[in-house]
Order: C-alpha cells, then sequence, then structure tokens
C-alpha cells in the first residue's frame, strides 16, 4: 500500500466518528436548563394583539385586563377570587399583612425553600423560623413543625417546592391542634393539583408568582394571590393600591404593588396553554421517572397524593460538581436551586442558625442539581439527556 493511500484509509476510517460528533454537538448544544424563546416564538403574534389592545385603552396599570386575568385564574384554581400584584414576593408580603401578621410574631417557614419564602415574614417585622425538609420528597418536614411552635408562632408556609404539592393535611392538622394560618407558596405550582384538587384554595391564601420563568410567566414581573374569603381578598385590594378603595382616601398604610396591563395581558394569552404545557412538563418527567437508571443519581420521591407541574425537574447526586462538569463537557447545563438553605443565608445570620440544624436541606444544597425541564424540550434531546446520565 502506498503512503498516500494509508493516510486516505485512516481518514476515512475516523470520517463516520467525526460526523457522529458532530451530530452529537448539534444536539447538545440545544440543552439548556431553560429556554423560553420557543413558547414565546409560538404565541408571539397573540401577545403582541394583547399589548396592542393595553396601548389603545392605556391600560398599563391595573383595569380590565388585570381583572380578566384575576377571573381567569381564580377559575383555573378553583378559588373565589384571586389578586394580581406586581411580583410573587409582595404577594407572599401582602398575605402576611392580610393576616394580621408583624412584629413579635413567628411563622414556621420550611429551610428548603427561594428565599423570598422568607422575605413575606421578614417585610412585616415578623422572624421566620425554619424547619427541614425530609430526606425524600425534599417537602417540608411536617414531623419537626411541632417542636417549633411557640406562644408567638401564628402561621405556617407550605411550600409546593418544584412544582410538588407539600403534605397539605398533615399541616392542615398542626395547624388546627394550634389555631394556626396556613399559607401556600405555590410560586412555582401553577396547575399542580394535591388528591385531584388544584393548588390554591387550601390554606387562609395562596401565593403565586408569574416570574417570566415560571409554568406560568408574564411578559414581565408578576405575581398574585388567591383565597376563599371575601375578607381577605377586600383587605388586599387595599394593600396592593396605597391603603385604598377609594381613590385619595387612604385607610391605612399601603403599597404601590399593583399588576400591570401588558403584565396581565401576557398572562391572559398564556393562561389557555398553561394546561397543554404542564401536560408536556409531566410526559417530559416521567421519561427521566422512567429511563434515568444510573445509581448515583436520586430523583424526588412523590407520593400518590401529588401532581406536580414539575417547574424544576431536581436530583442528587453525591458529587454534584463533578456530575455538572460532565453534563456541561456533554453541553448540558443544569440549573441549582437551592445552593445555600435559608436558615445559612447571611441575611439571617442574627437567628443563630448552624449548620446541622436542617441536615436534610443542606445535604440537598450540596448535592442538587435541576435537569432541563421546559415543555418546547425536544424528545430527542431528553433521550439525550438521560442517556449522558446513565453513563455517568
Amino acid at each position: 500500500m502506498l503512503w498516500w493511500q494509508a493516510i486516505l484509509l485512516k481518514l476515512l476510517n475516523t470520517l463516520p466518528k467525526y460526523l457522529c460528533d458532530m451530530e452529537m454537538i448539534a444536539v447538545q448544544e440545544r440543552i439548556p436548563c431553560l429556554d423560553l424563546k420557543g413558547q414565546h416564538q409560538q404565541i408571539k403574534r397573540e401577545v403582541f394583539e394583547a399589548f396592542e389592545k393595553v396601548y389603545e385603552n392605556t391600560a398599563f396599570s391595573g383595569g380590565p385586563f388585570v381583572e380578566e386575568f384575576e377571573q381567569g385564574f381564580a377559575a383555573f384554581c378553583g378559588t373565589k377570587y384571586a389578586v394580581g400584584v406586581n411580583n410573587g414576593t409582595s404577594a407572599l408580603h401582602l398575605a402576611m399583612l392580610a393576616l394580621g401578621i408583624g412584629p413579635g410574631d413567628e411563622v414556621i417557614v420550611p429551610a428548603n425553600t427561594f428565599i423570598a419564602t422568607a422575605w413575606g415574614v421578614s417585610y412585616t417585622g415578623a422572624t421566620p423560623v425554619f424547619v427541614d425538609c425530609t430526606s425524600d420528597t425534599w417537602q417540608l418536614d411536617t414531623t419537626k413543625i411541632e417542636d417549633k411552635i411557640t406562644s408567638n408562632t401564628k402561621a405556617i408556609v407550605g411550600v409546593h417546592l418544584y412544582g410538588q404539592p407539600f403534605n397539605i393535611e398533615a399541616v392542615a392538622a398542626v395547624c388546627k391542634k394550634y389555631k394556626l394560618f396556613m399559607l401556600e407558596d405555590g410560586a412555582q405550582a401553577q396547575g399542580a393539583r394535591y388528591k385531584g384538587i388544584p393548588v390554591g384554595g387550601f390554606g387562609e391564601m395562596a401565593c403565586f408568582s408569574f416570574y417570566p420563568g415560571k409554568n406560568l410567566g408574564a411578559c414581565g414581573e408578576a405575581g398574585g394571590v388567591t383565597t376563599n374569603n371575601e375578607a381577605y381578598y377586600k383587605h388586599l385590594l387595599s394593600l396592593r393600591n396605597h391603603g385604598s378603595v377609594v381613590r385619595y382616601y387612604h385607610n391605612e398604610v399601603g403599597y404601590n404593588m399593583r399588576m400591570g396591563g401588558l403584565e396581565s395581558a401576557s398572562l391572559n394569552v398564556k393562561l389557555k396553554y398553561i394546561t397543554a404545557w404542564n401536560n408536556r412538563r409531566r410526559a417530559i418527567a416521567k421519561q427521566y421517572q422512567q429511563q434515568i437508571t444510573s445509581p448515583k443519581i436520586q430523583l424526588q420521591v412523590q407520593p400518590d397524593w401529588v401532581e406536580s407541574v414539575y417547574h424544576l425537574f431536581v436530583v442528587t447526586t453525591a458529587d454534584r460538581d463533578g456530575l455538572l462538569k460532565y453534563l456541561n463537557e456533554k453541553s448540558i447545563f443544569p440549573g441549582l436551586h437551592y445552593p445555600v438553605p435559608c436558615h445559612l443565608q447571611k441575611a439571617y445570620a442574627h437567628l443563630g442558625y448552624k449548620e446541622g440544624d436542617c441536615p436534610n436541606a443542606e445535604y440537598l444544597a450540596n448535592h442538587c442539581l435541576s435537569l432541563p425541564m421546559y415543555a418546547e424540550l425536544k424528545d430527542e434531546d431528553v433521550a439525550y439527556v438521560i442517556e449522558t446520565l446513565n453513563r455517568y
């Protein structure tokens, strides 16, 4: 064989591998943790038409488009009322105020949640009291709540974390026993169900975020509160609007926390699609749950009585940093929710919590990753993520 024939043969032998690698790279580039572009391209015309109506009516703050969304979202949650506000953190804050919570009061909050759950308590001058999560569902450990209750405890906040409802009946039983309020943090759970019933109407109130990355996300910042209690509903309407029901007459210290017209218009469009989007997330999650077989990967345990909407699909592994590096090399980019549990945040150092106080939440913070999860994720991309994890 001549020298040039040997070189040509070698090149031909490596060509299939090269083409395979190039194909794999093309797939890998499409797998971020979250990609909002696909969703918004699908509904762009509808959203822009809705914006045009807001513009023509100059209804930029509050107004008919907000009211339309409030009615639609209340129906979606199966509640009597919904109040639109400027973001999910404000929803938590105003709900606490509507419950009469303030300085000297304590509120039970999961250590494993986004920090805004605790902000809602702190903004009123009350103190969040952090309770660990379970080691399997990663939700509030209801067996540890009673040890944290004092004469100052006024409420318990349960979080439908990652889109999965918490153990509502167990928390409600503790609230009934000690005459406490129960508040749902549904920021990640629009459309989730507990024993077949939509979340949002189990507690005194439920608070939602419509941040753009949520399952039901506005084109901008927005939030809301649902309730079946007319008194809370009316109080929230006042609180979000400078403590006023009649213009220029202020009955209490209020806040400028109204929902915007453009944000509500986008939510009115998306509300028509949220059930289909949630179902697609469930289909993706089912593939993850059934096909991830690596013993190095642990999944969130889901009781029979929950129907998650999989805002996030979180897994844990012993070497989180190693797995993250491995996935990034394969052009898969997981999220990280959340690297520091609430009780160890610097903002709450004055409360005196230390490492070891909430061991399950601390373990999760050090070992969790959020896999790619959004309704537009293609089946071949999901398959690639699963295959890559199983090879780890």
